[in-house]
């Protein structure tokens, strides 16, 4: 598993929709969502995305087709860490 946290802005029209729910239904991903703020003016989301790297930067590659803004938080996936 790997994981990308990354911030999600929307405008007014594209926080109509849907997206986070798109994410989790269309991919296999799990989306955790750490802090948003939606207004009818627009908004963000602060997420952690969750899954294989091939599905996360397939969710990825949609959410920049959607016209949001994303910023990773980090530019490489990275795995997750098991406490040793």
């Amino acid at each position: 598993m790997a994981k990308l946290r990354m911030l999600i802005t929307a405008t007014a029209e594209q926080v109509k929709e849907p997206f986070l729910w798109r994410l989790g239904k269309d991919y296999n991903v799990v989306v955790n969502v750490k802090r948003a703020n939606f207004t009818e003016d627009g908004g963000y989301a602060y997420v952690e995305l969750e899954g294989s790297v091939e599905e996360i930067q397939r969710a990825t590659a949609w959410l920049q087709t959607t016209g949001m803004i994303i910023e990773p938080e980090d530019r490489s996936l990275f795995p997750e860490q098991k406490p040793g």
